[in-house]
């Protein structure tokens, strides 16, 4: 019994590792990944973080993989939502919860080497890194690809994990839906004269959301989104001036904001695959949805698809079931069905409502922060999905 990856990001190294775990190696796994790990860095990605909800965090401890990841994570333990230039805000406190973190802040530069150590001490997984698919061959009872080093690897099984625009599961017919926000999306680390110890803010703007979390050395992670039309001009502001406009976005809740470093954009859209499975193919993490970055959903949506077709695939494999069978398939995409149209449909709800400048909106949502600030009720049921505790 073999599984194919493709793609050793976040959610291809997690997939690898549960699997392995939750089969206790039964299962051999081949993870091919384009690029090695020093590459990473020299590719921007040491100013990339993603924030894990607690329910993220409790599946890494369950596979084994968070001892791993702990020394370079900083927890979230409170976080502060508000509409800029409007009275609404809401307050969500760990301890409001009866937990120590609402999540977690990890970059991703030392969370991708940490993950690759733990790979090659995991028996049952093969690592073909750096090494490209070119070609995929699927018959009746298997499915093979043939690397750029020209070696072949056949397994029941190939799964997507190579991000936005997979260009695996464009080679397997795969067809996305775009739904095109018109914005960019800024990532920096900065430095702040108050330490954010802990604390996290989700601020809209006129713009876009802007977001700010709690990482290593007191400094934070940047997430800042405009519209499109601004990027020639955001992209000539020398570092003072770009951090002088964000103290006017933000405030001044940490202090002054004394630094920036290297600032990276990207446009954001959302994409949703038509279909998560094909013939002995499934799609997971941002291969079968990119969100917005807002609320910071993306990745704790596609760990949920990862622990969920791993669980699948370990009892398959203690049934002797074809791990690329479309009753297996069929499966999987049913059971995330439900979590992945609630996610969505929540981060995209937000970015439409508060990214709008219409006044009858303004007032709707700000009345909807100060009813979620009251209403214990109506605020823990949009903490739950945002801690992950979720059916999936």
């Amino acid at each position: 019994m073999s599984v194919i990856i493709v793609g050793g990001g976040m959610a291809g190294t997690t997939l690898a590792l549960a699997i392995s775990v939750l089969t206790q190696g039964s299962i051999a796994v081949d993870l091919v990944e384009a690029h090695r790990q020093d590459e990473h860095r020299n590719l921007g990605c040491d100013a990339r973080v993603i924030a894990l909800s607690q329910g993220t965090c409790q599946q890494l401890i369950r596979i084994g993989v968070w001892s791993a990841l702990s020394d370079c994570a900083t927890a979230i333990t409170h976080v502060h939502v508000s509409d800029r230039g409007h009275f609404g805000f809401v307050d969500f406190d760990a301890q409001d919860f009866k937990i120590a973190a609402l999540g977690q802040v990890v970059e991703l530069y030392a969370a991708g080497q940490r993950l690759f150590r733990l790979l090659e001490q995991a028996g049952s997984v093969t690592l073909h890194c750096p090494a490209r698919v070119v070609d995929v061959v699927r018959s009746v009872d298997q499915v093979e690809v043939i690397l750029d080093n020209s070696k072949r690897i056949s397994g029941q099984l190939l799964v997507a994990a190579d991000g936005s625009h997979s260009a695996l599961g464009q080679a397997c017919n795969i067809q996305w839906q775009k739904s095109d926000y018109h914005q960019i999306a800024i990532i920096a680390n900065i430095t702040t004269s108050e330490d954010p110890g802990g604390r996290a803010f989700e601020r809209f703007t006129r713009n876009g959301p802007l977001a700010i979390l709690p990482i290593s050395q007191r400094r934070c992670s940047l997430v800042w989104c405009h519209v499109r039309a601004q990027q020639e001009q955001l992209d000539v502001l020398d570092d003072q001036s770009f951090m002088n406009a964000l103290q006017r976005a933000f405030g001044w809740r940490l202090g002054r904001i004394l630094k920036t470093g290297k600032r990276h954009s990207y446009p954001v859209s959302l994409l949703t695959a038509n279909r998560h499975v094909s013939h002995r193919v499934a799609l997971v993490g941002n291969a079968a949805q990119t969100l917005h970055p807002i609320a910071g959903q993306g990745f704790n949506l596609g760990l949920r698809d990862v622990i969920s077709l791993a669980e699948i695939l370990s009892d398959a494999g203690c049934h002797d079931e074809d791990l690329g069978g479309y009753q297996l398939l069929h499966r999987y995409e049913q059971r995330r069905k439900q979590d992945q149209k609630a996610t969505i449909a929540m981060t995209d709800g937000l970015i439409r409502l508060f990214a709008n400048c219409d006044c009858s909106l303004v007032g709707v949502r700000n009345l909807g922060l100060l009813a979620m600030s009251s209403l214990p009720g109506m605020r823990n049921a949009l903490a739950r999905r945002a801690l992950g505790w979720v059916d999936r």
